[in-house]
């Protein structure tokens, strides 16, 4: 496991931030499309915890339904101990932030995909600061003036992953967060996030198929086994 410290330009994001939950996540009974079933679970607040299970066996799926943009066919998943229906949906998900595989950018500059997120989930967008150290923990190594039309794969994942990051969230999804990067590169933006969650007591739910990320990086793993039949 990595314990190296997160870069210093994030410590100010970790300022101010409220009291930490007693408990982040509990999923209790949960199925989705009464084809999957997922073992009860719980996640702690500042706990890194990876999903494994083959293809099919609903990885992405239970991402979706922690921050409610899918609906389960039974039981449920709290969040900070109230089920996640006694949420509004927007307020839940500026708190629970899921970074999908499809890395979606807008066109213009790096800095508008910013703001045009920011404003679509109506909150405040970030500083230049603030934004400067989210782009510096996501590895992108050139200036938010940058035009997202001449990015790569692997430079679009990461700048969409740097706009999710600066919404602060409590609950960090992550859906294949390295699946365009080279193993370096990969590394140092794990070891960025992994840092910053647990110095924020953020918990972190992420789905990967590297092996050597996991091993590097989890505090705890949870095997959702096979694929539905």
């Amino acid at each position: 496991m990595w314990h190296n410290s997160f870069p210093d330009s994030l410590e100010n994001m970790l300022e101010n931030k409220e009291e930490t939950m007693k408990e982040a996540l509990r999923i209790s009974s949960l199925a989705f499309l009464d084809t999957i079933f997922y073992p009860d679970i719980e996640v702690q607040p500042g706990e890194v915890v990876f999903l494994l299970g083959a293809s099919g066996s609903g990885k992405s799926s239970l991402l979706r339904l922690i921050n409610g943009t899918i609906s389960p066919s039974g039981g449920s998943v709290f969040y900070n101990g109230k089920d996640i229906l006694e949420y509004d949906p927007l307020h839940l998900r500026s708190e629970i932030i899921l970074a999908g595989q499809s890395a979606y950018l807008f066109p213009g500059t790096v800095r508008e995909n910013f703001l045009q997120y920011h404003q679509y989930r109506e909150s405040v967008p970030p500083d230049e600061e603030t934004m400067g150290a989210c782009l510096a923990a996501c590895r992108v190594p050139f200036s938010p003036d940058m035009s997202c039309d001449t990015l790569s794969g692997g430079e679009k994942q990461r700048v969409f992953l740097s706009v999710a990051l600066s919404f602060r969230p409590k609950v960090f999804l992550l859906d294949e967060p390295t699946s365009a990067l080279d193993r370096p590169t990969a590394e140092e933006l794990m070891k960025n996030l992994t840092e910053y969650c647990r110095s924020g007591n953020i918990a972190a739910v992420i789905v990967s198929h590297d092996r050597h990320l996991i091993d590097m990086f989890a505090d705890r793993t949870l095997d959702l086994g096979g694929a539905a039949s």
